[in-house]
C-alpha cells in the first residue's frame, strides 16, 4: 500500500502540496487553487447541513420545552432559512464533486452517520437525552469540519499569495 493521500482533503492539507511554490509553473499553481475551492465548498456544504440540522434540535428542544408554541412542521421554512448567516466560505458557488472522507470507520464516514436519512421522520420519537446526544454529536463535528476548513483557507491563501505574487513582481 502507498503513503500517497488519496483523499481531496488530505491531498490539499499535506503539507507537501504548498512546498516549493515559486517553483510551479502559474497553471500548476490554479489548477491546486481549483482544488482547494472545491474541497472548501465541499466542507462548506457539510457545515450548512450540521447548522441546519442543530437548528432543528434547538427548535425540537424549544418546542418539548413549551418555550414554542408551533410544530416543527409550521416553523421549518424559517428554522431552514434562519440558520448559518455569518456566510463564510470563499464567495465560492456550490458545484458538484466527490464530497470529503472525514474520517474512515466500519461502513459510513462520522458525516455521513451524524447526517443519516430519518433525522427529521424520527425526531418526535427521540428522547430528551438522545435529542441531546444527537446535537453533541452534530456540534463535535462541525467543530472537526470547521477546523479541517480553516486549514483549507490557509492552504488558499498561501496558494492565492505565490499567484498575485507573481503578477505583481512583473518587471514593467
Amino acid at each position: 500500500m502507498t503513503d500517497t493521500p488519496r483523499r481531496r482533503l488530505d491531498i490539499v492539507l499535506a503539507p507537501e502540496f504548498v512546498d516549493g511554490l515559486d517553483s510551479l509553473s502559474l497553471d500548476e499553481l490554479r489548477d491546486r487553487r481549483e482544488l482547494v475551492d472545491a474541497v472548501e465548498t465541499e466542507l462548506s456544504f457539510y457545515r450548512r447541513l450540521l447548522h441546519g440540522r442543530m437548528d432543528l434540535l434547538d427548535f425540537e428542544r424549544r418546542r418539548r420545552s413549551g418555550e414554542e408554541s408551533r410544530s416543527l412542521i409550521e416553523a421549518l421554512p424559517e428554522i431552514l432559512t434562519g440558520g448559518d448567516q455569518t456566510g463564510g466560505g470563499m464567495g465560492r458557488q456550490i458545484r458538484g464533486g466527490f464530497a470529503p472522507d472525514l474520517e474512515f470507520g466500519p461502513g459510513k464516514r462520522k458525516i455521513d452517520r451524524v447526517l443519516e436519512d430519518g433525522f427529521l421522520a424520527n425526531l418526535p420519537s427521540i428522547d430528551d437525552e438522545e435529542l441531546a446526544a444527537i446535537r453533541d454529536s452534530l456540534v463535535e463535528t462541525e467543530h472537526e469540519i470547521s477546523e479541517r476548513r480553516r486549514g483549507v483557507h490557509g492552504v488558499h491563501d498561501r496558494l492565492q499569495g505565490e499567484i498575485t505574487g507573481r503578477y505583481t513582481d512583473v518587471p514593467s
